[in-house]
């Protein structure tokens, strides 16, 4: 199968050094490891938010690392989504406003979309994750699980190949958590491919592989698979793995 996603000797200062690694159309890894290993800095020097010092990102045939500062804003506008911890929703707009945002950005130019079609996505997408209704309210008026998963469809109103999810839980309670990662699993499966920095084990145990950051180089690899096997059995294995790392 032809790789989504080719990180080959990723450099960044002293940060990173020689990350490779490669994902597959579809596929849901997790990025581990202890506070200060460069995994938010892998993130962002994948996705093109910064410049690596060397080596090379391809998101399919296109490499990312030669684009000039425009063509990137472009690549992540069109084929990429986006979910923080710090959920950086627009104040002065409602949930459905927000959602639409990116869309609006992208859609100028040859090929317009008419806005009954993008407000018809963003209503799909709401529904989808499960806060329809909540279209009209503002940021401060809804809980930290739902503005996060209104964060999971502006990311997705693009339909992008792959969305990066730097802690996307990292803000919410147990509860919360646990419901908007069940999103993510679900979107994963209908084939969303994710790349996903977390610190949390039972998170990153939903996922089909995970690699683990030590002093910006990868040192060990965990393959899980998408079988749907008992979930405490997979995070029971995460945990023992995660134990024999130094965790």
């Amino acid at each position: 199968m032809k790789k989504l996603l080719r990180i080959e000797n990723l450099t960044k200062g002293q940060i990173l050094r020689q990350i490779t690694f490669d994902m597959e159309p579809g596929e849901m890894l997790a990025v581990m490891g202890p506070s200060g290993s460069g995994k938010s800095t892998l993130l962002y020097n994948v996705a093109g938010m910064d410049q690596p010092t060397a080596g090379q990102v391809w998101l399919g045939d296109v490499e990312i690392t030669k684009l000039s500062e425009d063509e990137k804003a472009r690549l992540r506008l069109h084929r990429m989504g986006f979910v923080f911890q710090q959920m950086n929703m627009m104040a002065n707009l409602n949930l459905l406003d927000n959602i639409l945002l990116p869309a609006a950005q992208a859609n100028k130019g040859k090929g317009q979309k008419s806005k009954e079609e993008l407000n018809l996505r963003a209503h799909r997408l709401m529904e989808k994750l499960g806060i329809t209704g909540l279209e009209k309210r503002t940021i401060t008026q809804v809980s930290g699980g739902q503005l996060q998963r209104a964060c999971i469809c502006r990311s997705m109103i693009n339909e992008p190949e792959i969305l990066f999810a730097d802690e996307p839980t990292g803000a919410l309670n147990k509860s919360a958590a646990g419901e908007v990662m069940e999103e993510l699993v679900k979107l994963n499966r209908e084939g969303t491919t994710i790349l996903m920095v977390t610190h949390d084990s039972r998170i990153a145990s939903s996922c089909d592989r995970i690699v683990y950051l030590l002093d910006g180089q990868i040192s060990a690899e965990l393959t899980l698979g998408k079988s749907i096997a008992v979930e405490k059995r997979r995070e029971e294995k995460v945990a023992r793995w995660l134990m024999e790392m130094g965790w």
